[in-house]
């Protein structure tokens, strides 16, 4: 069995929700129709901090 690893987050995403989107393993522990509270709290809450993008230099 391969386990995936979440890769570094792309820029302009929220580093935990590309972690917890990426990497299973977080929420193995949870019980069916079970919410994750980091999860809840965090789409309450909104994204705190993005990975930053490059600037554009299309013009």
């Amino acid at each position: 069995m391969v386990v995936s690893v979440a890769r570094e987050t792309p820029p302009g995403e929220c580093p935990q929700c590309w972690e917890h989107a990426h990497n299973k393993r977080i929420h193995r522990k949870l019980r069916p129709r079970e919410d994750c509270p980091q999860c809840v709290n965090h789409m309450v809450n909104g994204c705190p901090t993005l990975v930053p993008k490059k600037p554009s230099r299309w013009w």
